[in-house]
């Protein structure tokens, strides 16, 4: 990651309940909008940080109440990067099948990480797979 100057930055924790993610995405949107991201822009990153935050809640811990889900967001007129980190077991990546292979089309399972590398610039998980560190370059604008 380069010496990025973060204007501004949070940090939260929530249960492992559905739609509790809504108020950090809401708060990141926001951000984002100030910060003069165009709706392209913003439209990728609502989908990739979303996808994420739901694959922590349902997959990741479960649906469990007892769990909880981690998330440190920084963001600059450049650049934004989020970590999303739950306290399930974990998984890894490499075995997740492709969704795009013709006898993957009618399986739900993977279009989400498709979608986060799709439209972040970087997308790592975590080596024991409960974490995900997503970032994404502004795009460059001629003229």
């Amino acid at each position: 990651m380069s010496k990025t100057r973060w204007t501004w930055s949070t940090e939260t924790v929530f249960q492992s309940v559905r739609g509790a993610g809504k108020p950090i995405l809401q708060e990141l949107l926001g951000q984002l909008h100030a910060h003069g991201w165009t709706e392209h822009e913003i439209f990728g990153i609502h989908l990739a940080v979303e996808e994420a935050v739901v694959n922590a809640i349902k997959h990741g811990n479960r649906l469990d109440e007892t769990k909880n889900v981690h998330v440190n967001c920084k963001l600059s007129p450049e650049r934004m990067w989020i970590e999303i980190v739950d306290e399930g077991p974990g998984f890894n990546p490499a075995c997740v099948p492709d969704p795009t292979a013709p006898e993957n089309l009618e399986v739900p399972c993977g279009r989400g990480i498709m979608l986060m590398r799709s439209f972040m610039s970087q997308v790592e998980f975590s080596a024991t797979g409960n974490g995900v560190v997503m970032e994404k370059a502004r795009e460059k604008t001629s003229g």
